[in-house]
């Protein structure tokens, strides 16, 4: 098994609700994948926000430990990367704020990912037939404890971490590759508490 790939957890409220904003999860999830970045080159990967914008979220990004400055340049110019590969917080704190917080940013994320989804379905048409081929929708219904569903979150995770190894590798990559959101969900269907019949 490989190491485990460096992740930030937020447990601030403040931070939580800092990257709640879907420019600053785009941001990270831009210098996760291209490396350093300067402000005016993310405004320009973004194609929906201004330089000044970008810098300024950048700067807030910092603050929380999402992004640091990867040195060289100044002001916009200057480069920042991302602290770590992946984000991550308690699913479900005690703490009335935190748990607030983490609410909405679960739902900003669920958000993120539906706008990614339709934005591929909106422009498909225009790609290649072996890629509208491969992409896929679909969804299955299983029947396990929390335990087994714990179990098989782990296995999905260790199943596709040599792909997302690839991302952060600066090893030669398979020719026509192409970077894929993966998007997992696994939440119960039943009400509260109640077992399937």
């Amino acid at each position: 098994m490989s190491e485990e790939l460096p992740a930030v957890r937020l447990t601030d409220p403040r931070a939580l609700r800092a990257y709640t904003h879907p420019t600053r999860m785009a941001l990270v999830g831009l210098l996760r994948l291209h490396g350093p970045l300067t402000a005016t080159r993310a405004a320009e990967l973004l194609g929906t926000e201004s330089v000044a914008s970008c810098s300024f979220h950048l700067r807030q990004l910092a603050k929380y430990g999402l992004v640091e400055e990867a040195g060289g340049g100044r002001g916009r110019e200057k480069p920042w990367r991302a602290t770590a590969a992946f984000t991550s917080w308690d699913a479900s704190p005690a703490d009335p704020e935190r748990a607030a917080a983490t609410e909405a940013l679960q739902r900003a994320v669920l958000d993120g990912y539906f706008t990614r989804a339709t934005g591929w379905l909106l422009h498909r048409g225009t790609d290649a037939p072996a890629w509208r081929e491969a992409a896929s929708f679909g969804d299955s219904a299983v029947l396990v404890t929390a335990e087994e569903l714990t179990e098989l979150n782990a296995r999905i995770a260790e199943l596709t971490r040599p792909y997302v190894e690839r991302l952060g590798s600066a090893g030669p990559r398979p020719a026509g590759a192409r970077t894929v959101q993966l998007i997992h969900l696994a939440v119960p269907t039943e009400p509260h508490g109640e077992a399937a019949p």
